[in-house]
Order: structure tokens, then C-alpha cells, then sequence
């Protein structure tokens, strides 16, 4: 199940188990460990360290396939359209923590996308006309 921790600065989200979809003929449900941060979804197995990572900049949505009695079923696009498949329990809402933390992380850049654009163009006004450029001027 997972559980949901106080959100801070890089502070996890969420951790708990979900299961992925492997990529091979048979796509056999694989365990993973789930460690949600406000950038990034990371993905341990078992008992190893190996972890995988999908940074929120590279995913373009999560999809909601299918309810059932015992599992949610959802898919991870990215932004290169490759689908990646997961389920959880019910209980643990993972699909819903996930796309939570994904629009909290596109509305941050889109903000600061917005700021950026806004400095610019203050900046730009507030420089001082060139020589040149009150010539041209009428």
C-alpha cells in the first residue's frame, strides 16, 4: 500500500509497491518498489539496487485504463510516446499520486516558463536606445 508523506523540497511523495509491466514476450507483472518525488517516479526491484527513473519531463501523461476489484491498471506515456504499463492496488491510488505530482511539476515549469518570459521582456524595455536606434525612430 502506499502511503503519502509531507511534501517538501526533493521529500518523497509517496513510497510504497506497485507492479510494472515488463517490456519481454510473455509481459509478466514485475514488483517494483515505487519512490515518488515532485520530479521524478523511481523504480527499484526486489532486492537489488538497480533503480529506474522516469523524471516527469519526460512524461507527457498517465492514462487510467482500468478499474477492478483488485487492481487499478495504468499507463505512463512519455514524451517519445512509448507506453509503459503499471497496476496497483486500489487502495494505494498510486495512478492518482502519480498524476497529481505530474500536473503540480507541468504547472511549476509552465510558471516559470511564464516568469522567464516576463523578465525578458522587462528587460529588454528597460535597456537604453542606441544611438542607432533613435535614429531610425520617427
Amino acid at each position: 500500500m502506499a502511503s503519502k508523506i509531507m511534501k517538501g523540497s526533493g521529500e518523497i511523495l509517496c513510497e510504497g509497491e506497485l507492479e510494472k509491466r515488463s517490456d519481454s514476450l510473455f509481459q509478466l507483472w514485475k514488483k517494483k518498489r515505487g519512490v515518488l518525488t515532485e520530479d521524478r517516479l523511481s523504480l527499484y526491484s526486489g532486492s537489488s539496487d538497480r533503480v529506474k527513473e522516469l523524471r516527469f519531463s519526460s512524461i507527457l501523461k498517465v492514462d487510467c485504463v482500468e478499474h477492478t476489484n483488485k487492481y487499478v491498471y495504468f499507463t505512463v506515456v512519455t514524451t517519445n510516446f512509448k507506453e509503459i504499463d503499471f497496476r496497483c492496488t486500489g487502495k494505494s491510488s498510486w495512478n492518482a499520486f502519480i498524476t497529481l505530482a505530474l500536473i503540480d511539476y507541468q504547472n511549476r515549469r509552465a510558471l516559470e516558463g511564464f516568469r522567464r518570459h516576463r523578465f525578458q521582456g522587462v528587460a529588454s524595455e528597460e535597456q537604453p536606445e542606441s544611438e542607432e536606434q533613435r535614429a531610425l525612430s520617427p
